[in-house]
């Protein structure tokens, strides 16, 4: 198994670009395979961050949107806000560390806070 060469941050070659780089170009990787990976350094003893690095040659356009995905991505984030309690579906994702929106967890369901 061979390793990747690592370049230090904002020295890797031209015609490299991180996933990021490539999305902001309209681009993704299309199946290749990284050829690189560029290093961060942090602070405080803590591991660099890296960041893989791909060839923008090989890059292929991004997939358009179609009416069916944003449909799919609209009710995942409509579920994501919906509270399993009371059915309400709140302006705010229903926090994981709770199950249920705050008015629920906090023993008022109904949404309104008793004076």
């Amino acid at each position: 198994m061979s390793t990747l060469p690592v370049y230090p941050w904002r020295c890797a070659p031209d015609g490299l670009a991180t996933y990021r780089q490539l999305r902001a170009r309209g681009l993704r990787p299309g199946g290749q395979e990284p050829v690189g990976q560029i290093e961060r350094p942090r602070r405080r003893g803590r591991p660099p961050l890296t960041g893989l690095l791909y060839r923008i040659d090989l890059a292929v356009p991004v997939r358009p949107m179609t009416p069916g995905r944003w449909r799919a991505i609209e009710a995942a984030l409509a579920a994501r806000r919906t509270c399993p309690g009371c059915g309400v579906v709140r302006d705010y994702c229903i926090p994981i560390s709770l199950g249920m929106c705050v008015p629920c967890a906090d023993g008022h369901p109904s949404g309104l806070e008793e004076s």
